[in-house]
């Protein structure tokens, strides 16, 4: 896996959310920059076990869907050998 890149955009809303939560969580006022080095620890250092896990969530989701595809797809075959 590649590391984790975001969009200035994407970074600013981050560190935005990081700061917000500082402020009203803990009390603890949080520089642009130093909400950057938090992002970027984070992303660095915890960002593939949140990426896997939605990657395992993803994978649940079409093993069951596919899943009901298989029963609708025997559902009908067994229709099929019925009217020969």
């Amino acid at each position: 896996m590649s590391d984790i890149a975001f969009t200035r955009e994407e970074k600013d809303a981050l560190v935005s959310k990081l700061q917000r939560y500082f402020d009203d969580e803990l009390s603890v006022e949080l520089g642009q920059f130093d909400g950057e080095f938090l992002l970027d620890f984070i992303s660095k250092e915890m960002g593939a076990s949140f990426y896997n896990k939605g990657v395992n969530d993803a994978r649940a989701v079409v093993a069951s869907r596919l899943q009901v595809i298989d029963e609708e797809l025997y559902a009908i075959e067994k229709v099929l050998l019925i009217q020969k």
